[in-house]
């Protein structure tokens, strides 16, 4: 006898199955539970010819709910076949057969004995056999999970890792959702051309005003608003935080606002801030600012623009120019025109329906409040109670603050907005996105935590001068990189073109960046993603570089001769390096106040930032960055007392030996050279 089910006898009929078993319950009295229940071929002709097609039932609504009926149909005989096959599996590994075992990078002794279907202490004793002592919750490594599979004849399959899971299900663009969205303006340029004093005045509250010495420490977004139409701006340090977050995956800007000033024109940073922005294909609109000063010279800013092919509109090129006065407020209106303009044709649009994703502006750890985060919302809408993954680490948002610190529940696409609820502190530039729930978010981040581990284990050793020649003879340097950074640009060309003359058969030596100024952490950032030697010349690189090149393990090299500096790249390249002293650099000390005193010679009243200034090291005095003195202490005082060191954080009185011209914001270096080994080759 043939049978047919509800939904299909609904189809039939022209009526949706919630009707048809209202009516088999209460006229026919057929007990049906849902849709899938099934009815007799006897009765269901029976039920056909009293109801006949007196139905009103809508037949598009009709055919819809068949058609999802169908599918769920499908979708749940597709289960039961997944799970049948799974239980086979299970089946074939618990009879200690030839099964399959599949196993991440590391696995639990009990996980493991769980997956071969046999006792713990069977597993263990095995691992004990191969030279392995593991406790039952003892993680153990791919390999050794292998070498016991082995043992109970199983295949081993490495599993993959799919954390980006819950991610590439919300990658889909529907076409119907998308909106417009502000533009992102990122203002760069020179130091003191007046970048944050224009924000200053776009948004009309005073910014510098809480900065140390006007210049702007930290990175902060703003939300403005122009006819209707919210501009979001973005105030940062300069372009080494712009790069950073482009060298993490970060496209944030849409725009770039390049100021310069007209009495200054291009400055070395409006040079590295154009190829910057050129690198990250980004449109470029140039402020010209201070035309308000007596020395503004715009037609000479044009000019030296055409140099780098930022070509004006009125000179006939695409580069829109815009003379401006962030004192006077001159242009400002036609300014903010311009990046509307500019978004307008290039048609920024976000689906505000979405989950939210972004990029980490700034972090920082509030001793009240915890992990405070900047996030810049690049799609989709954030809400509180979101459980976010952002890099590494992850949480649950528990409050939420607009850039003018006012609280709010939610934020759309291109709106920067502060967070609370992180578990650590992330890094500026670090991707954000929402996942269904925290456990998923817990589990991504210490996915991701633990490539970081293996990526950092299984990282290919820097290039130094010690092991150069080693890694020549072992084929793995074909080409030796080099930045080179001096107090002169006469200094870079100089030692650029007799570096590249040492070139080789063996190895080729190319120096891929040279500049002016102190070693910085964008010096280090390149020489990190080149492999390459960092040389300075006549300057030192700062404490943020020290720190990164530490933590890269990027080999900074000081000189004062570029003599010593080409004989020591030639020595390493040829295997000849004799041994030397390494210097240590002991501490560093700020020149706050300065006297001058007869018969003894200049005092300086300093307060030490970094280490601890030793009696009897040597010293060297910075400028700006650049060295202009080496000698030894001639004093060291603590109030009116002799003292042999000075830690950080302490005051102190101190001469250096022949050298009276230091002046207030000098750095003095203490360092000490301690002999170190070579090793034989």
């Amino acid at each position: 006898m043939s049978k047919i089910r509800v939904y299909e006898l609904a189809k039939e009929l022209q009526i949706s199955s919630k009707e048809l078993i209202e009516l088999l319950m209460s006229e026919f009295s057929v007990d049906v539970k849902n849709h899938m229940s099934v009815i007799e071929d006897e009765d269901a002709e029976l039920i056909k010819e009293l109801i006949g097609e007196n139905n009103s039932s809508d037949n598009k609504t009709i055919v819809d709910e068949y058609e999802e009926i169908l599918a769920e149909e499908v979708n749940n005989q597709a289960k039961k076949r997944k799970k049948k096959k799974s239980e086979e599996e299970e089946d074939v590994i618990g009879e200690g057969g030839s099964g399959v075992v599949e196993i991440g990078e590391t696995i639990t002794v009990k996980e493991l004995s769980e997956k071969l279907g046999k006792p713990t202490a069977d597993v263990i004793k095995t691992l004990i056999f191969t030279g392995v002592m593991a406790a039952i919750n003892q993680e153990i490594d791919f390999a050794t999970a292998e070498k016991v599979c082995e043992k109970y004849e199983c295949l081993v399959v490495k599993k993959e890792e799919k954390e980006e899971l819950e991610i590439v299900e919300e990658e889909d663009v529907i076409e119907e959702n998308l909106v417009k969205r502000p533009p992102i303006v990122t203002v760069m340029g020179h130091v003191d051309h007046g970048k944050t004093s224009l924000l200053d005045a776009i948004r009309k509250a005073n910014v510098t005003a809480h900065e140390a010495g006007g210049i702007t420490q930290h990175i902060g977004a703003y939300t403005v608003n122009l006819n209707g139409e919210k501009l979001t701006f973005l105030d940062t340090p300069g372009h080494e935080a712009f790069t950073a977050m482009r060298a993490r995956g970060a496209q944030v800007t849409d725009v770039v606002i390049l100021v310069v000033a007209a009495d200054d024109g291009i400055m070395p940073q409006t040079k590295e801030a154009i190829s910057h922005c050129k690198a990250a294909g980004v449109p470029i609109i140039v402020a010209i600012n201070k035309i308000d000063r007596p020395g503004a010279n715009i037609e000479r800013v044009k000019q030296e623009l055409t140099e780098y092919e930022l070509v004006a509109e009125d000179w006939g090129g695409d580069t829109i120019c815009v003379p401006v006065s962030a004192k006077t407020g001159e242009n400002l209106e036609q300014l903010l025109e311009m990046v509307l303009l500019t978004s307008e044709m290039a048609e920024f649009k976000a689906d505000p329906k979405r989950k939210a994703k972004g990029t980490v502006i700034e972090a920082k750890l509030d001793k009240g409040r915890g992990a405070v985060a900047t996030l810049l919302i690049q799609n989709g809408t954030l809400h509180v109670g979101d459980s976010i993954l952002v890099g590494s680490t992850y949480g649950r948002i528990r409050a939420m603050f607009d850039d003018k610190g006012k609280s709010i529940k939610k934020a759309g696409p291109s709106i920067p907005v502060e967070i609370l609820g992180l578990s650590e502190v992330p890094a500026a530039g670090d991707r954000f996105t929402v996942v269904k729930d925290e456990k998923t978010a817990r589990n991504m981040a210490e996915l991701r935590k633990q490539k970081i581990k293996d990526e950092s284990f299984h990282s290919a050793n820097r290039v130094s001068l010690e092991d150069l020649y080693n890694q020549i003879q072992e084929g793995t340097v074909k080409e030796l990189g080099i930045i080179v950074k001096a107090d002169v640009q006469g200094s870079v060309q100089a030692i650029k073109q007799s570096l590249e003359k040492l070139s080789t058969e063996d190895v080729k030596v190319r120096v891929i960046h040279g500049g002016v100024g102190a070693i910085t952490e964008t010096d280090v950032t390149l020489a990190t993603a080149s492999n390459a030697l960092l040389i300075g010349f006549n300057v030192r690189p700062d404490s943020n570089a020290t720190i990164i090149a530490d933590k890269e393990g990027v080999e900074i090299k000081t000189y004062r001769i570029i003599y010593d500096a080409i004989e020591d790249v030639k020595s390493a390249m040829i295997g000849m390096l004799d041994p030397e002293y390494k210097e240590v650099v002991n501490g560093k000390a700020e020149a706050r106040v300065v006297y001058k005193i007869s018969n003894v010679g200049t005092i300086a009243g300093c307060y030490v930032t970094d280490g601890k200034i030793l009696r009897n090291s040597e010293v060297r005095v910075i400028r700006d960055g650049i060295v202009i003195f080496e000698s030894t202490l001639a004093s060291l005082k603590r109030f009116k007392d002799d003292v042999k060191e000075v830690n950080a954080g302490y005051e102190c009185g101190l001469s250096v030996e022949k050298f009276n011209d230091i002046k207030e914001g000098d750095v003095i270096e203490s360092f000490s050279m301690q002999a170190i080994e070579r090793k034989q080759l």
